[in-house]
């Protein structure tokens, strides 16, 4: 299996997910596919062309190889943390019932002992108000109905107060209970803001940390394009540079064959033309010879043909004929 598929079917099992998918935990492979991405096909061929449609194949399938698990993982966190945050609730709802159970029993103590102070304090007034008629009846023996008139009114007055005290003190129960009621609701409702600004604020990061890292991705692909764009053109600008080149140099060659050839053809025809030069001078001596064998030795045409080739030949010592 060549490099260029392993990344594509890569499995990352869960157990893998916590060690990876944390910052600069992916580096390894993003180095695997850059590596990849260095091959430099011929773009000039079919193949070529070919092989790059096949290399940007290979880094999209191992782009989905290591997101697809990596989505899982994120769905997973986010599912982990909702019973977390649900115990957490049932958590604190209850700790704040329990306190204010706990809470309650001494509001309850601090206002039964208010109420009995409240009695005693009406009791130490009827108390009195006794004693005073006491003094009266002996005092004012003759005005006894008048008195006992007048502590039945007393005593009316005294139960009146004693109604009112006990009206005030419920009055004071239930006001304090209510605003106790009125802080635990407000104290609740503030913490539930509080969570829930964190919440927002711990979400606005998060999304934050996710964009910021998408942009870098972003800037990573679009530098890898512009590099393999960047790639691609000096590829195809060497590639022309080695065809004119070989074109040039085909040209160079043709032209230098052709002139081999016209040299050639020029020493052939240089030849051919010294030796009819030379042929036609040979005639010339060899007519002018044999004609004066006929006219000075009076040959016969025949003899001085005969004669001249003897000469020529070497056959007459002494003799020979410069051309």
């Amino acid at each position: 299996m060549t490099e260029t598929t392993d990344l594509a079917v890569l499995e990352i099992k869960p157990e893998q997910a916590p060690a990876l998918y944390v910052e600069n935990g992916l580096d390894a492979y993003l180095a695997t596919i850059r590596e990849m991405a260095k091959e430099v096909p011929d773009v000039t061929t079919k193949k070529g062309r070919d092989r790059i449609g096949s290399l940007a194949q290979a880094i999209s399938r191992s782009k989905t190889a290591i997101e697809k698990p990596g989505r899982a993982y994120l769905k997973h966190l986010k599912e982990a943390v909702r019973p977390a945050e649900k115990e957490l609730k049932r958590f604190v709802d209850e700790c704040d019932s329990i306190r204010d159970g706990v809470l309650k029993t001494r509001s309850d103590w601090q206002e039964e002992q208010d109420r009995l102070v409240e009695i005693e304090k009406l009791n130490a007034d009827h108390a009195e108000a006794l004693e005073m008629n006491a003094d009266f009846d002996k005092a004012l023996a003759e005005r006894i109905e008048s008195d006992h008139y007048i502590a039945l009114i007393l005593n009316e007055k005294i139960d009146r107060d004693r109604a009112e005290a006990a009206r005030i003190a419920e009055q004071q129960r239930i006001e304090y209970e209510q605003r106790i009621a009125r802080e635990a609701e407000e104290r609740v409702k503030r913490e539930a803001e509080e969570k829930a600004q964190r919440e927002r604020e711990e979400s606005a990061r998060r999304e934050a940390e996710l964009k910021a890292k998408a942009e870098q991705a972003e800037r990573g692909r679009i530098a890898e394009k512009e590099r393999a764009e960047r790639q691609a053109q000096e590829a195809k600008e060497r590639a022309e540079r080695e065809k004119q080149e070989a074109i040039e140099a085909e040209r160079r060659k043709s032209q230098e064959a052709k002139q081999r050839r016209l040299a050639e053809e020029q020493r052939i025809k240089d030849e051919l033309a010294q030796r009819t030069a030379d042929e036609n001078h040979r005639k010339r001596i060899g007519t002018e010879a044999v004609a004066a064998l006929i006219n000075v030795a009076g040959l016969t045409r025949e003899q001085a043909i005969s004669t001249f080739k003897a000469i020529k030949d070497g056959a007459v010592p002494h003799t020979n004929i410069n051309y």
